[in-house]
């Protein structure tokens, strides 16, 4: 492969700063564009194939000041988020693509590699071994999966050439999200198992993702415009991984229960009453009750048979290796 000019949206967030640490090491990437909407100094890479460049994908004239000479593109950025307006969610989800893909058709991008979500997948219901040729929900649960699968249909609509990965649950170095609310729910003693805790779950290592997007850069023919469902490949119980991420961090591991169907009438009402009021998000939603509640694993063959794609960072490790940066930031 020829010397390239990658841009990665969203590198200043948690899957785009462990994307750029490894994109640097690759020969046959010459340029980095990198941008986002504010530094972190925890997650800014200081390199010199690497520009930053700072501002907002929802005004077309910034993006296509970025997207000028480029060759690929990594899209990580998003709204992620189990609660919120829909119209933030379209203006940061699809309006953005819409940007993205208006941009690269006129600038000739070779490529772009959009990080999706399995939450489209996402019923309220257990769920294993899903593929992506599964059928949709007919309604999806948020306006977050809606919209996501929104700027999935648009780039497969488009003309250039993608790959839309699903990675689920990302845990590793870097996280500020999914792991750190846990914490503050734990720390707030709001943390109970949901249903009878024994549901299992497929998480990804953040570092397996970068690996799938490495992957996705050199894709055959036959693997490209092909969404790919990426996961560790070993389902785990959700609340057994809760308990060791609060054990290492000396905090102590949840064990009073409440049931799914008293977990998910609260969750109703408190979305109802937000709703009503303030549109804040409630201590509560029926997403994150279903998510913490229903088992839900996703069938990764597709990815390893098309992209060569094979986990390698366990779920313990990730853990691990998150639990020594929480501590030391």
């Amino acid at each position: 492969m020829k010397h390239i000019k990658v841009l990665v949206t969203g590198a200043t967030g948690f899957l785009g700063f462990r994307t750029l640490e490894k994109l640097i090491d690759l020969p046959y990437i010459s340029e980095i564009i990198a941008t986002g909407r504010t530094l972190k100094e925890t997650h800014t890479v200081h390199h010199p194939k690497v520009t930053y460049m700072l501002g907002d994908l929802s005004q077309y004239s910034f993006v296509e000041k970025i997207v000028t000479n480029v060759d690929y593109i990594v899209h990580t950025a998003a709204l992620s988020s189990p609660w919120g307006a829909y119209k933030e969610f379209e203006s940061a989800n699809v309006t953005v693509q819409q940007n993205i893909i208006k941009a690269s058709e006129q600038n000739d991008i070779k490529k772009i590699i959009y990080i999706s979500t399995p939450s489209i997948y996402f019923t309220a219901s257990d769920r294993f071994d899903i593929k992506e040729s599964d059928p949709l929900p007919s309604r999806f649960i948020n306006a977050y999966a809606t919209t996501k699968r929104l700027a999935e249909i648009s780039l497969e609509n488009s003309n250039i050439p993608y790959i839309i990965l699903r990675p689920r649950a990302l845990v590793g170095r870097g996280d500020t999200v999914i792991m750190p609310r846990l914490i503050r729910a734990s720390d707030e003693n709001k943390l109970k198992i949901i249903g009878n805790g024994k549901n299992v779950v497929d998480f990804t290592s953040v570092a397996n993702v970068v690996d799938a997007i490495i992957l996705g850069f050199n894709a055959s023919p036959a693997a490209m415009n092909q969404a790919y469902n990426i996961t560790n490949g070993d389902p785990v119980c959700i609340w057994d991984k809760i308990s060791l991420i609060l054990t290492l961090l000396n905090k102590k591991a949840p064990n009073k229960k409440v049931s799914y169907t008293l977990a998910h009438f609260v969750a109703y009402l408190l979305e109802l009453r937000s709703k009503l009021t303030t549109m804040k998000e409630p201590t509560l939603t029926v997403y994150s009750v279903g998510i913490l509640a229903k088992s839900f694993t996703m069938d990764i063959s597709k990815a390893k048979k098309l992209l060569g794609y094979t986990p390698k960072v366990t779920t313990d490790e990730a853990i691990h290796e998150f639990c020594e940066w929480y501590t030391s930031i």
